[in-house]
């Protein structure tokens, strides 16, 4: 796992999203794996401005969204659609039937999960998965003990999990839906690169445990330790309790300085 610790949230955001902008230029039909929740928005926001003022083009992209609260509607104001457009898609120029978001109104969610699962193979896969990570360690809603092989699916929400996200819900937590639809981690470790973003003291403790502990289903985050291309891009008091801090900032000065001027 390559590990880039930034000083802020700003530089974090503004690292991730040089990033994305490079493997779109790289490659326009990019298949853009997006992840909701309060660490991405600076990312989307360094996206739009790229968008904007530097003509980088999401005209070929196309894109699939981790998860979805199971219950809610696209339009309701707490569901992931709905943040989606408010913080990116309203922005930039992806066209709408380049879109795909899980639906949390369906009535046969297995046949939908299916579904959701071969249009991400007839799309040719994801190149990139934006992550972030959950405060009991996981990705997407895979929460603790899900399998690591698992696929996208409908799951029942933890307590940890429910309590987090009652902020968002004016701090009710009966307004919390109770159950989500959601990528599987196996469906995750599929996308060619994955990007892992993290934020803040509170994230310090899991984020040490998915970067440097034991790779376990109680942690899904770490199964990314068994990715070939996982980038963490972190910031310092997400990185605070790394072992290994020093070592990861020695790693990536080099590798630059070598990319810069080659092996002489």
């Amino acid at each position: 796992m390559r590990v880039i610790i930034e000083e802020d949230y700003g530089a974090m955001s503004r690292r991730a999203a040089a990033i994305v902008a490079a493997m779109i230029r790289d490659k326009p039909a990019l298949v853009l794996g997006l992840a909701t929740g309060g660490t991405p928005i600076g990312l989307y926001s360094e996206l739009i401005h790229r968008n904007r003022e530097e003509g980088l083009a999401f005209s070929r992209v196309t894109t699939f969204n981790l998860d979805e609260y199971y219950g809610l509607p696209p339009q309701h104001e707490q569901s992931y659609g709905h943040f989606m457009r408010k913080h990116l898609f309203d922005h930039i120029n992806v066209p709408e039937g380049n879109i795909h978001l899980p639906d949390g109104t369906v009535v046969d969610v297995d046949a939908f999960c299916r579904q959701y699962e071969r249009m991400i193979d007839e799309a040719g896969g994801v190149d990139l998965q934006v992550l972030g990570i959950g405060a009991d360690g996981h990705i997407g809603f895979n929460e603790p003990g899900s399998s690591l092989a698992s696929r996208t699916r409908l799951v029942a929400l933890g307590t940890r999990t429910i309590k987090d996200n009652a902020r968002f819900f004016q701090s009710n937590d009966q307004a919390v839906p109770r159950a989500a639809i959601t990528m599987g981690v196996g469906t995750i470790l599929e996308a060619r690169t994955c990007l892992l973003l993290a934020s803040g003291t509170n994230k310090a403790g899991v984020v040490a445990q998915a970067i440097e502990g034991p790779i376990t289903s109680q942690v899904t985050a770490s199964a990314l330790q068994l990715h070939p291309h996982t980038i963490a891009i972190l910031d310092q008091r997400a990185a605070s309790l790394l072992r290994r801090k020093d070592e990861y900032v020695r790693s990536e000065t080099l590798l630059r300085e070598l990319r810069a001027g080659g092996p002489g």
